[in-house]
């Protein structure tokens, strides 16, 4: 059995029934826990939170909005980073505040108790890899251990060196790639890709971004990619000297791509002297596919998909076109077949086109069962089917599956916020928003989240996020609709109501038959602006052309739409699409249950 106190506890007041269940379940699997309820009468609190924090194994961490905030907890947390025994969970889905936003974290948010919940297992398994087990205890199979972390590491956008602005997307594929091959070594800590592609198109100075992220190394690169041949520099950096560990260049046939990406994943786990397990050797080598055009393919649809101009039927028809293109090339592309479902789900749901996107979803989990995001396709069809307890099964194993999926956390997330969930929404928009730093859209719903639940600072950082958002993506694309509008809310609640308006209008103007566009502009008219007529007047259209009975109940559970809500206006336009939709009075309300819920 564990040594006595083994496990510290570290919380904020707010959260002392969290810290109560967690503390309760460790005990359960023979952990000694300690935490500050314990403290004796007899001595200074200071002294003994010192000594039992220093003399813990692991140090587990429940981040909050109340402990980001609190200077014991930080202090806690950065002693307990020092010495290599933090363990991190979320008991609201926001990542921790920096720098233990670079550290593995797993999520808590609703956690009601369950031990077979993949944030939980994620959370006992840190734990017990910190602690290890007793003498009487038999050791875990080699492939199944965990190393204790011996490295962080930040792995910076490599650089598009072709000459051409259009390869930029297979520099970006391979530095996520790499990024996503390091983190399946259970020994190295490494920085998301949204964190590290904040510093693309900068020149950081190396030890810089190392302080900046509490990282102990960094990797840089750069590619060229010219017809049939690819040439790639990658250099290891020691984070507090600058030093190159280890530097390399491949250049070879494109052929030998998936290779040369191994090769990299390799080189660095031995310049780090890290151990890499069987299983995660095997996890490396397996990319989906063999098929370098199909790869090439996909990691075009794939930056679509993350950076792409969002809420346009351009951008889902070009994501879907490519995919198709790749598993035509490799039919057993199981990532290619489950991102063309997710566009083919926003052209059928979102845009009203006639796609059958269930179709790819059945064929990524035939090759791939354990596919998180071709199972919130699934959820959907189920939903639109009436099906809600069913959906609902099929997110909740989504999020057992990859807990930190962006596709994931937002299908959570609005499904939650349709059946009326507001609060228990937020964990999941935020930490959507978290994950992708070219999501404005479930930044959005954050706004109209913490307005409902009146947390009037979280609401003005969310506006201030989407108002920045929206500015990139509108100079990418001046007609994207979609974001116009949803800028022009954030606008309001920050208030700059001219200019509010101003966006609105231009919206109107540039894309009138944007459904999503109208919804948005009609949300503003509401909330802030005050223009109930102009706003039901925007309405119309959208009522009248949706063809998703999931937008009806979004719009009905929407706080925004609470002052005209009993208006006949309103009502009339409710009746009207629920008819032409042919949903009966009985599945209008979905089953109340959340997917944390078992």
């Amino acid at each position: 059995m564990p040594d006595s106190r083994d496990v510290f506890i570290s919380y904020a007041r707010p959260s002392e029934d969290a810290a109560q269940r967690v503390a309760g379940a460790l005990r359960q699997q023979g952990f000694s826990v300690w935490r500050d309820d314990e403290l004796p009468a007899h001595r200074a609190y200071s002294d003994v939170i010192e000594e039992r924090l220093k003399s813990a194994k692991a140090v587990v961490v429940l981040w909050s909005g109340e402990s980001a905030k609190s200077h014991w907890v930080r202090a806690e947390a950065d002693t307990a980073r020092e010495a290599g025994t933090l363990v991190q969970a979320t008991l609201d889905g926001a990542l921790p505040p920096m720098p233990f936003n670079q550290i593995q974290c797993a999520d808590l948010s609703g956690w009601g108790g369950d031990t077979s919940s993949a944030g939980w297992k994620k959370l006992e398994g840190s734990v017990a890899a910190l602690i290890g087990g007793g003498e009487d205890e038999p050791a875990a199979p080699a492939e199944a251990r965990v190393q204790k972390v011996r490295a962080s590491i930040c792995v910076l956008p490599f650089v598009n060196m072709s000459g051409e602005e259009e390869q930029e997307y297979f520099s970006d594929g391979i530095s996520e790639d790499i990024t996503t091959d390091l983190s399946k070594v259970s020994a190295l800590e490494v920085v998301a890709r949204n964190t590290a592609f904040a510093f693309k198109g900068q020149n950081p100075d190396v030890k810089e971004v190392a302080r900046q992220l509490s990282v102990s190394h960094v990797l840089e690169g750069s590619v060229r990619k010219a017809g049939n041949r690819i040439r790639i520099n990658a250099q290891l950096i020691d984070g507090s000297t600058g030093k190159h560990l280890w530097a390399d260049r491949f250049d070879r046939d494109l052929t030998d791509i998936f290779e040369i990406q191994d090769e990299i994943s390799k080189a660095i786990v031995d310049a780090l002297k890290v151990k890499l397990l069987p299983a995660e050797k095997k996890a490396i080598e397996n990319r989906g596919t063999s098929n370098v055009e199909a790869y090439d393919l996909y990691l075009m649809a794939r930056q679509q998909w993350i950076s792409g101009t969002f809420g346009t039927v351009r951008r889902e028809q070009s994501i879907a076109r490519l995919c198709k293109e790749a598993v035509l090339l490799d039919p057993d592309y199981a990532q290619a077949w489950a991102l063309m479902g997710l566009a083919q789900l926003e052209l059928r749901f979102v845009h009203g086109h006639d796609e059958d996107a269930l179709s790819a979803a059945e064929h990524a989990l035939q090759i791939n069962p354990g596919l998180a995001e071709a199972l919130c396709i699934k959820a959907r069809y189920l939903e639109e089917g009436g099906s809600t307890e069913e959906a609902e099964k099929q997110i909740r194993t989504a999020l057992k599956l990859d807990p930190d999926s962006w596709e994931v956390n937002r299908e959570a997330a609005r499904m939650l916020f349709r059946h009326g969930h507001i609060r228990e929404a937020i964990p999941y928009f935020a930490k959507a928003a978290s994950l992708n730093d070219t999501d404005w859209h479930n930044a959005v719903m954050l706004i109209t989240c913490y307005r409902s639940t009146e947390d009037q600072a979280h609401l003005l950082a969310a506006a201030q996020m989407v108002r920045e958002r929206v500015q990139r993506a509108v100079t990418m694309d001046p007609t994207n609709g979609t974001a116009l509008a949803s800028g022009a809310y954030a606008l309001a609640m920050l208030g700059e109501r001219d200019r509010s308006r101003e966006w609105m209008r231009r919206a109107l103007l540039l894309d009138p038959d944007n459904l999503v566009m109208r919804y948005n502009a009609a949300c503003t008219l509401l909330g802030q602006l005050g223009d109930e007529d102009e706003a039901l007047k925007t309405l119309e259209s959208f009522f009248a052309k949706v063809t998703s009975t999931t937008w009806i109940w979004h719009a009905e559970s929407d706080p925004d739409f609470e002052q005209i809500r009993d208006r006949p206006r309103f009502k009339e336009m409710i009746a009207s699409a629920k008819q032409r939709l042919g949903m009966a009075e009985a599945a209008d309300a979905p089953v109340q249950s959340s997917p944390q819920q078992q």
